[in-house]
């Protein structure tokens, strides 16, 4: 909420604030879509060189990698696709509380497609234990060094800005979330496979390239159930902040109302919608419940509604947005 809210008065339509109150995309949005594309690039050509060099060498540690990479190329391109269509679509009427969610439906299908790059290292490096193959340690070592290089120079550029979360959206964009926890996953993934490579090279321990991959497999599966878990609970509007909950619940019933209803969801990165029914003795016009929640950051969508105890008939109704 800001000082900049239209006055309640006859000249100042709904539609008119609605039109304002549209945008709920994150602060790095264009920076953070910007990032995506040039990580993407960047990935594919990784992505070739892996894959090439695993099945040159046999190791089925780099084929995982390679595998792994796939699935971020996939996922980064779904990722700058959902910053795409939520900029484009920020202003559109069709989207009755903006665009902010694009960005974590996103994010919910690239932990499908971790969940399934999961299962296929797993059932690969478990079929490998059982039938072993000969890997040529010497040529597959470098270039999963060189994976392991390229995994932590899109980290890097993929790190959240301090902006992305806070004390009341810990989450902040998930979208950037996703695609660095690919990224993530891929770097322990290269550590695994430089070990299993080490391992067999200089200690003779074949079982080592095989077991790393069932390790990252895993290690893959424990992230992708993570990120389901976030992204899902947005898209179905669960609570995202108890203490913010309770903070609006604090501030709204400050003077002795009783907060008949109130219900606190996501619309986009550090952006929270909320709807509270208010009962009173002596009920106050709406905005001064309103100055009550200002100061609350990541607060741009505040609809109160004030009922008379005498009267529940009886009732006040005002839109807040910032």
């Amino acid at each position: 909420m800001t000082a900049a809210d239209p006055p309640e008065t006859a000249t100042a339509t709904p539609l008119d604030a609605f039109r304002e109150d549209r945008t709920y995309l994150g602060a790095d949005h264009r920076r953070n879509e910007r990032r995506t594309w040039i990580v993407t690039v960047i990935c594919m050509a990784t992505l070739v060189a892996l894959v090439i060099g695993g099945a040159a060498t046999r190791s089925m540690a780099l084929i995982a990698n390679g595998l792994h990479m796939a699935a971020h190329v996939i996922a980064l391109l779904v990722a700058a696709g959902a910053y795409a269509l939520a900029r484009r679509h920020a202003e559109n009427p069709a989207f009755s509380f903006g665009t902010g969610k694009i960005g974590y439906l996103a994010g919910f299908a690239n932990a499908v497609v971790l969940a399934v790059s999961a299962v296929l290292i797993g059932v690969e490096s478990a079929t490998r234990m059982l039938n072993p193959q000969a890997v040529d340690y010497h040529d597959a070592l470098p270039i999963a060094a060189g994976g392991l290089l390229v995994n932590l120079v899109c980290i890097w550029l993929l790190k959240p800005t301090g902006v992305a979360a806070s004390r009341n959206d810990p989450q902040g964009d998930l979208n950037l979330s996703a695609a660095h926890l690919h990224l993530s996953a891929d770097a322990a993934v290269s550590v695994l496979a430089l070990a299993a490579i080490g391992a067999g090279q200089w200690l003779g321990l074949g079982f080592a390239d095989p077991l790393a991959g069932l390790l990252a497999a895993g290690l893959v599966a424990h992230f992708a159930w993570t990120l389901l878990k976030k992204a899902g609970g947005a898209l179905v509007d669960l609570n995202p902040s108890p203490e913010l909950t309770a903070e609006v619940r604090r501030r709204l019933s400050d003077g002795g109302e009783t907060i008949v209803d109130l219900h606190l969801w996501r619309l986009g990165p550090g952006h929270h919608a909320v709807i509270a029914v208010i009962a009173a003795d002596h009920p106050q016009p709406v905005a001064t419940y309103r100055a009550r929640l200002a100061g609350l950051a990541g607060l741009s969508h505040v609809t109160i509604e004030v009922r008379g105890a005498a009267d529940g008939m009886h009732h006040h109704h005002g839109h807040a947005h910032g």
